[in-house]
C-alpha cells in the first residue's frame, strides 16, 4: 500500500521545491529496472544525443505515454501518481517519461534551466509540473548527479538561450543571473543510491555535471502535468490523455517478465518518440 507524504513533507515540498525519497524502489524493483533497462534493445535503438556546450553526449529517450511495460507500470503505480496528485493537490495526467543515459566518461553535462521554461512555450499555463527522478545507478557528484537550486520555484519563470557552443543542443538561464543566484541561494547536490527518488517542481532551477567517472549514471525520469494544466495548443506533446493507475505489486510482477529472456517483452512497448526535448537533468 503506497504510504503517502506526510503533511510536514508536502510543506517542506513547497519550501524548497524538491523532496527526496530514499529507497523508492526496493532492492528487487531496483534490480528488475536496473535489468530489464541494460538488456532493452529498443530503448538504446532510439536514444538520441544530446551535446552539451564542451562537446560531450548525453543520451536521451523520451515517450509521451506510459504502456504496459516495466517503464509503464512504475509511472502508473499508486506510489508515484497519489504522491504526485498529493504535492499538486490536483489529478495529474503522465505528459512525458525520459531516461537518461550518462555513460562512464563521456556523459555530457545538463546546463542550468527549469523545466517550466521549455513547457511554457509547449502551451502549458501553469508550472503546475512534477517530475520523478529515480536513479537507476548510484548518482553521485563524480558521475554527474542531478544539482538543484534549494526554493528556486520561487524565482518564477525565468528567460532561457540557445547554447551554440561546441554544436550544443540544449539551452539554458544567463550565466550572469544564475551566479546572482547562487550568491543568494542555495545549491544542493543530490547524492542518491539506487533506488532513491527525487520529486521536484517544474520550476526549480536544475543542472548536472558531465560524468568524468568510471561508473553509468542511469535515471528514469517520469513527469506529471495536472488535468487542469492541459496545454491550450497542440505542440511537442501529446494533449491530455487519462491516466489509468495501476498496483504497486505490478512492477515486480511485469519486471520479472521484462528480465526473462525467453519472453517476447520488448515488442509491447508503446515506445518512444525520438523527439529532441531539452528538459532533462
Amino acid at each position: 500500500m503506497t504510504t503517502p507524504f506526510s503533511d510536514a513533507e508536502v510543506l517542506q515540498f513547497h519550501r524548497d521545491s524538491f523532496i527526496m525519497v530514499d529507497n523508492f524502489l526496493d532492492q528487487e524493483e531496483i534490480g528488475l529496472l536496473q535489468e530489464a533497462s541494460q538488456k532493452d534493445y529498443v530503448l538504446m535503438g532510439n536514444a538520441h544525443n544530446v551535446k552539451d556546450t564542451s562537446g560531450r553526449n548525453s543520451k536521451l529517450a523520451l515517450w509521451d505515454h506510459p504502456g504496459d511495460d516495466l517503464y509503464g507500470m512504475i509511472s502508473r503505480s499508486h506510489k508515484v501518481v497519489d504522491r504526485v496528485e498529493q504535492l499538486l493537490d490536483a489529478e495529474v495526467y503522465h505528459y512525458h517519461s525520459t531516461m537518461m543515459l550518462k555513460e562512464p566518461k563521456v556523459g555530457g553535462a545538463w546546463e542550468w534551466h527549469q523545466d517550466y521554461g521549455y513547457w511554457y512555450h509547449y502551451g502549458c499555463l501553469f508550472p503546475d509540473i512534477v517530475a520523478v527522478m529515480i536513479a537507476i545507478d548510484e548518482q553521485t557528484k563524480a558521475n554527474g548527479c542531478l544539482q538543484v537550486v534549494k526554493g528556486s520555484h520561487r524565482l518564477g519563470r525565468l528567460d532561457h538561450v540557445e547554447q551554440t557552443k561546441k554544436g550544443s543542443t540544449q539551452t539554458s538561464i544567463d550565466a550572469e543571473r544564475v551566479a546572482a543566484i547562487l550568491e543568494r541561494m542555495e545549491l544542493i547536490y543530490c547524492e542518491m543510491p539506487a533506488g532513491t527518488a527525487v520529486f521536484f517542481h517544474g520550476n526549480i532551477l536544475h543542472r548536472s555535471d558531465a560524468n568524468l567517472s568510471e561508473n553509468p549514471r542511469w535515471a528514469l525520469r517520469c513527469v506529471y502535468n495536472a488535468v487542469h494544466n492541459d496545454p491550450y495548443k497542440d505542440i511537442k506533446h501529446a494533449r491530455y490523455t487519462p491516466l489509468e493507475k495501476v498496483d504497486d505489486s505490478k512492477i515486480k510482477a511485469v519486471g520479472a517478465r521484462a528480465t526473462n529472456k525467453d519472453a517476447d517483452f520488448y515488442s509491447e512497448q508503446d515506445l518512444r518518440t525520438s523527439r529532441p526535448d531539452q528538459t532533462s537533468s
